[in-house]
């Protein structure tokens, strides 16, 4: 596809998903139309993250993995929110569910394929350990702040917590979430750039004002779509997940597959181009976004709506989630990696899908 037809799609796109939205509101469409629906609804996540790419090559990096991370982290708060408040079945673990499966993607799936990508012809995977090791600290506290520690605190009944722990834990997701966005942007930018260069935005011609405040406003349209064609095609989601067997669970990891799957394209053609800087920056992004944005507007409204909020993990999925902190520490520390350590979370991740579909 050419880039000025490409530009025409990504324009489209986003009119369409609202047209869609629109004449599809309120009402139960049949499986037939449901299935279009979905075909719109993807389509209008890949346009959102197009926009999000022009508006980050405009801006810069790393602000442009910024602009991604929380673009996408918005579309996944928002299907969310949307299955919370739609569906009929007990969705009390669906945050936790989404958030988790979206740490196991971007520490373990994207990272870990687009390390073969990047050195399977041979050669080393070079960034910055800095930045990286940052990232990675940040997401194993705060995966254990909100994930972990529900399951073994007392005050409550289940793996909950009390509304002072859920405060405590929200409170320090977003905190550190926007001091990680400070030091990414500007206190130390220069430990998210490539090694040895000063920027990594040569790699595409930067778009003019006028096409990033375009993309702005075409963002916005994705987002409206996304958000109400999940809630439209919610019934769908959950029968097919139920059709196959599948535990619900594997409803958060439909969502999350969902919103990263542009993201990770993204990170994989980065890889490929020589440019795994922009992968990590992506992956680890994306994931402290995942918890730094969802926890804190999910406590809130389970305060608002007085809900039900089970965020303490299982101990398979604590065991999982301790081996990627694990892996990702020893993989990130020397400040470069080879096909071994993409290898080995790909193993991870893999181990993860099989225990979704058979805990």
């Amino acid at each position: 596809m050419t880039q000025t037809l490409r530009r025409h799609v990504h324009t489209v796109v986003p009119i369409v998903a609202v047209v869609a939205l629109v004449l599809s509101w309120g009402r139960y469409p049949p499986t037939s139309v449901l299935l279009v629906l979905s075909v719109v609804l993807a389509g209008a996540v890949l346009s959102a993250v197009h926009h999000a790419e022009v508006i980050a090559l405009r801006v810069g990096e790393p602000y442009g993995s910024l602009v991604l991370a929380v673009a996408v982290t918005v579309i996944e708060v928002a299907l969310i929110v949307t299955l919370m408040t739609s569906s009929g079945s007990d969705t009390s673990a669906l945050a936790r569910d989404t958030v988790f499966s979206a740490l196991m993607i971007t520490c373990n799936g994207i990272i870990g394929i687009s390390l073969v990508v990047h050195t399977i012809k041979g050669g080393t995977a070079r960034f910055q350990a800095a930045g990286a090791g940052a990232g990675l600290a940040a997401i194993g506290v705060l995966a254990t702040l909100s994930l972990v520690l529900p399951t073994f605190t007392r005050s409550s009944k289940g793996p909950t917590f009390t509304t002072s722990q859920l405060v405590l834990a929200a409170s320090a997701a977003l905190l550190v979430y926007l001091l990680f966005v400070f030091v990414q942007t500007v206190r130390h930018r220069d430990y998210f750039l490539p090694p040895g260069a000063a920027s990594d935005d040569d790699h595409a011609a930067r778009p003019t004002g006028r096409q990033a405040l375009s993309s702005v406003g075409l963002l916005m349209l994705c987002l409206a779509g996304v958000v109400g064609l999940a809630k439209v095609d919610t019934p769908l989601i959950e029968s097919v997940v139920s059709g196959l067997g599948l535990p619900y669970a594997a409803v958060a990891v439909v969502i999350a597959l969902l919103v990263l799957l542009p993201e990770s394209v993204a990170a994989i053609r980065a890889a490929q181009r020589g440019r795994f800087q922009t992968s990590v920056n992506l992956a680890y992004g994306s994931a402290m976004a995942s918890i730094g944005l969802t926890i804190p507007t999910i406590a809130v409204l389970s305060w608002l709506f007085d809900y039900h909020l089970v965020l303490g993990l299982g101990p398979t999925e604590i065991v999982l989630l301790a081996i990627t902190v694990v892996t990702g520490i020893l993989t990130v520390t020397p400040g470069r990696a080879t096909l071994l350590h993409g290898g080995i979370h790909l193993s991870i991740f893999a181990a993860f899908l099989v225990l979704v579909a058979s805990p």
